[in-house]
């Protein structure tokens, strides 16, 4: 009798946890198809880095991103991030500094010009109850990376009613973790060219480091 019961709920949570993967995979395949027809995207958001020890940052940006060239740029309150899909400038403001260094445009990486789609291969995933906002109930998916050599051990997306992405937190093996919330979002609108262009008269009396 012991045995049956314990393979009876060993077989009922199997069950459960592939139909929590399957609910997941269904919503993640959602939200690429939006996400997959624009080909450009301005999104203002808010950032906040909680540390495992010390005090919490927080600020807030804009994002904008073109998808086909994979370029980017990142306003925030002390510097800027600049990518032309090659190369990306990291212009620090209080220091009158910039910092050139090579783009990582691998799929591994979490970064500005993935950051909507980042979740397509590499991890597990399961869904998790929905959790209530301000705006309605947000669906969750929690991620795992497959790559055990990852910074970080879980990644949670909350996507909202029109298969958007809310917020994303990023739990990293430190014990810090960094939440993005996405406040506006603006598609397929024209952004100029020059906007992920670095153009070096804007920062003038910066000092250039190249470590490319």
């Amino acid at each position: 009798m012991n045995k049956f019961l314990f393979f009876f709920f060993s077989l009922l949570c199997s069950t459960s946890a592939i139909g929590q993967e399957q609910h997941a995979k269904n919503l993640l395949d959602e939200v690429s198809k939006k996400y997959d027809g624009y080909q450009t995207v301005e999104a203002k958001f808010s950032f906040k880095a909680v540390p495992a020890n010390g005090e919490s940052y927080q600020d807030k940006g804009t994002l904008y991103l073109n998808k086909i060239e994979g370029q980017y740029k990142i306003v925030l309150s002390e510097q800027n991030l600049i990518s032309d899909g090659k190369s990306v400038w990291s212009v620090l403001k209080e220091d009158k500094e910039v910092q050139v260094s090579q783009a990582d445009n691998s799929a591994q990486s979490i970064g500005p010009n993935n950051i909507f789609t980042f979740y397509k291969s590499g991890y597990k995933y399961i869904s998790m109850d929905d959790q209530p906002s301000k705006n309605g109930q947000l669906k969750v998916v929690e991620l795992s990376p497959e790559n055990k050599n990852s910074n970080y051990f879980k990644i949670k997306l909350r996507i909202n009613q029109n298969n958007h992405i809310h917020d994303v937190t990023i739990h990293d093996k430190s014990g810090a973790k960094y939440i993005y919330e996405i406040n506006n979002l603006y598609v397929n609108h024209k952004i100029p060219s020059s906007t992920f262009q670095f153009q070096k008269s804007q920062f003038p009396n910066f000092e250039i480091v190249d470590l490319r």
